[in-house]
């Protein structure tokens, strides 16, 4: 006669040490992050790094490539796919740079420049979402301490 297995769905699951974890703890709220921002721009389909790379390129117009990928911790071979994506979607143009003819600089189209407009007004209340339950000052805080980690990962 086979045992039934217990049934372990309704059981609270220990975690063990992982919620003292830094590293658990950001993945955990990565996922709420990229869930709510796909639920909030989801019909443009902007991804985070997407919209990333339309702020920088709209912050430093003429960018070239080498310096996108190195502002957004990408490799060169990424950037190249993630720009043949924006500018399939006439996002952003590449023009040859006008110091390195060998190397492209970047620009945000007329397309991309309206879309980032609304793309900023979405995200602004995305961010307003996902800090509600934190004061003005422990957002800042918060923003601080992971630029910390960064700095002193290298």
């Amino acid at each position: 006669m086979a045992t039934k297995s217990k049934d372990t769905s309704n059981d609270e699951i220990r975690l063990g040490l992982l919620p003292g974890l830094l590293g658990y703890q950001l993945r955990l709220a990565q996922i709420a992050l990229f869930e709510d921002f796909s639920d909030s721009l989801g019909k443009h389909a902007i991804t985070p790094g997407l919209f990333g790379v339309l702020v920088i390129i709209e912050a430093n117009p003429g960018l070239k490539q080498n310096d996108l990928a190195r502002a957004t911790h990408l490799d060169r071979s990424t950037v190249v796919s993630v720009i043949d994506n924006l500018e399939r979607r006439n996002l952003v143009q590449r023009r040859p740079a006008l110091n390195d003819r060998r190397s492209n600089s970047l620009w945000l189209t007329e397309d991309g420049t309206v879309l980032l407009r609304k793309l900023k007004r979405l995200v602004a209340a995305h961010e307003k979402r996902l800090v509600a339950g934190m004061t003005g000052e422990e957002r800042d805080t918060l923003v601080r301490l992971l630029g910390k980690i960064l700095s002193g990962s290298r």
